[in-house]
């Protein structure tokens, strides 16, 4: 069995499939016992066939095809699912992050890191992609707490647990540092270097930025009340109830005083709704918590044990 796993999750990237196997030769060999999982997501060009003939001449290859295009986050949450060995490496099939670096990364585990993420330190791309990046990566190291230069970059070592405790759909895949982290693993980050894009063209456009932003939202409920929602859904119901309470005062306050007339007020409707939502926002957060507490088993508990003492002698 293989002890280290290069994951590529690919779409339409005939042209550089090959040479990227090639690379990985060339850095691996023989310092790894190694294996590369492709996951070929809905390509429409030839590249499960470049991929289905490199399996069938090197054992060190093996791929995937998913029926249709999934996201890369789905791609990567099957090619997780596939791979076999105990140290996984995520990295792009463009070629513009460079295999060299895969040696370097996972010397860092060897450390005592659980996640290393590669931080691009000259990067190749234009002006375009690198100033939304530079918001991304200050925003989410805000929200998350866990400050990197770059939480997108796709070359990533970490052993198998980390990847297998932490949730990977929607978007997530460029949160795996801020989930890892959240979870107690221990995230570092390491220069490498990056190339410039000779082949295919960028998946990425403003969309992507849109979606990673509202998956942001997703990673803190996740990080910080995935095993509390009551205080979510109750914080937000008791904001919502005190709005709602100062404005029916404050409308009191006007009936009682003066001969002004509140009922047709529209401030009196927004105060009524406000209240209501509360009550809703209350009640959801606490048949969230029974949910949780119905659905919470041991083994879900037991992801974050990491060690345990022995009986001494005198038991």
């Amino acid at each position: 069995m293989p002890n280290l796993s290069v994951l590529v999750p690919a779409k339409d990237e005939q042209d550089t499939i090959a040479e990227l196997v090639h690379q990985l030769h060339e850095s691996l060999d023989p310092r790894f016992d190694w294996e590369v999982v492709f996951v070929d997501d809905g390509s429409t060009d030839k590249s499960w066939q470049v991929m289905s003939e490199l399996a069938a001449t090197d054992g060190r290859v093996r791929a995937t095809r998913l029926r249709c295009n999934m996201g890369k986050a789905a791609a990567l949450a099957v090619a997780i699912r596939e791979a076999r060995g105990e140290v996984l490496v995520t990295m792009d099939a463009d070629l513009q992050d460079d295999p060299a670096e895969v040696p370097r990364l996972v010397a860092r585990l060897d450390e005592g890191a659980d996640l290393v993420s590669g931080h691009k330190k000259d990067r190749k791309d234009p002006l375009s992609k690198r100033l939304p990046s530079k918001f991304f990566n200050a925003m989410t190291g805000w929200v998350t707490g866990l400050r990197l230069r770059d939480h997108n970059c796709g070359l990533k070592a970490g052993r198998r647990e980390v990847f297998t405790t932490i949730p990977i759909h929607g978007e997530l895949h460029r949160y795996v540092p801020a989930l890892a982290h959240a979870m107690g693993f221990s995230v570092g980050e390491e220069p490498v270097n990056h190339r410039a894009r000779e082949h295919g063209r960028s998946k990425y456009g403003f969309e992507r930025y849109l979606r990673g932003a509202l998956d942001l939202l997703t990673v803190v409920a996740l990080t910080r009340y995935g095993r509390r929602p009551g205080h979510l859904f109750g914080g937000l119901g008791a904001l919502s109830g005190l709005l709602g309470t100062m404005i029916l005062l404050y409308l009191t306050g006007v009936w009682v005083f003066t001969d002004a007339s509140i009922g047709t007020r529209p401030l009196l409707t927004l105060g009524v709704l406000l209240e209501i939502l509360a009550v809703q926002l209350v009640g959801l957060g606490l048949i969230a918590e029974l949910v949780l507490a119905r659905t919470l088993q041991s083994e879900e508990v037991e992801r974050y044990v990491v060690d345990r003492t022995e009986p001494g002698p005198g038991r």
